[in-house]
């Protein structure tokens, strides 16, 4: 019987990890670009006083 070769299994855990966190953090970033086209969620301009 083969004995379970432990360093390829925590390899491939680590792998899907990473991926998955580079896959949310696209998300992310895609998310705030939307907003950020929309100019919904920009609080810099809406705190600005107008000044005359």
């Amino acid at each position: 019987m083969a004995k379970p070769n432990y360093k390829f299994a925590k390899r491939q855990k680590e792998m899907a990890k990473k991926k998955k966190k580079e896959e949310k953090q696209k998300r992310k970033d895609a998310k705030k670009l939307e907003t950020a086209e929309d100019g919904v969620g920009i609080p810099e301009e809406a705190e600005r006083p107008v000044s005359e």
